[in-house]
């Protein structure tokens, strides 16, 4: 049962795409069902990170498919540095007046950010794991910490996130938090790439 866990993931992330992207959203304060879509989407990508990740052996966690290329474990070591710095930003823009942003991107733009893997940008370096010593226990507990602390956010806020713009992404306050979550899925996506790879280690 347990291998079928992916594919089950998998359909569980094309079905909330569909679902949310069906709606582009333009303004408004937050309703019941972004809510609920916005917790969907953190929870799906909490549970998939571990499921990919908490079963690997160390050869597997370290394996590199190409010089330039990051291992599993430092995959998720970016997740753990990048997230502090995009709640921030989030933070940051609630603080804000109330303002649209100057371009926006529509609920399906940052949807399909989470699936696209056909585009790559590079990492800023501050946000490079690449050569760090990594615990993978204490990377996935502290991500998991911080993840668990902007759902309970999204359960329980009556903030108007539609209302508060995040400029330096193009979104607004609620697309920023569904971006959180989609760039984890991004990264998920990356690592079963990894794994997929004919060389990677099979214990």
């Amino acid at each position: 049962m347990k291998r079928n866990m992916p594919v089950m993931k998998t359909i569980s992330a094309v079905a909330i795409v569909i679902a949310m992207s069906a709606r582009l959203l333009v303004g408004g304060p937050m309703t019941q069902r972004d809510r609920e879509d916005l917790v969907s989407h953190l929870q799906m990508t909490e549970g998939w990170l571990g499921d990919e990740v908490s079963t690997l052996s160390p050869a597997q966690l370290s394996f590199r498919m190409a010089p330039e290329k990051w291992t599993i474990a430092e995959v998720v070591e970016h997740l753990v540095i990048a997230d502090p710095t995009y709640w921030q930003l989030f933070q940051e823009g609630m603080k804000r007046p109330p303002k649209r942003p100057q371009k926006q991107a529509t609920d399906a733009d940052v949807l399909w950010y989470g699936v696209n893997r056909t585009q790559h940008q590079k990492t800023e370096p501050i946000k490079d794991p690449k050569g760090r010593a990594i615990d993978i226990r204490q990377a996935l507990d502290s991500f998991r910490k911080l993840h668990s602390m902007m759902l309970d956010y999204a359960r329980t806020t009556d903030q108007d996130l539609r209302g508060h713009a995040v400029q330096d992404w193009g979104v607004d306050a609620y697309q920023c938090l569904l971006e959180i979550s989609t760039h984890t899925q991004r990264h998920i996506l990356q690592i079963r790439e990894i794994k997929a790879d004919p060389k990677f280690p099979k214990g």
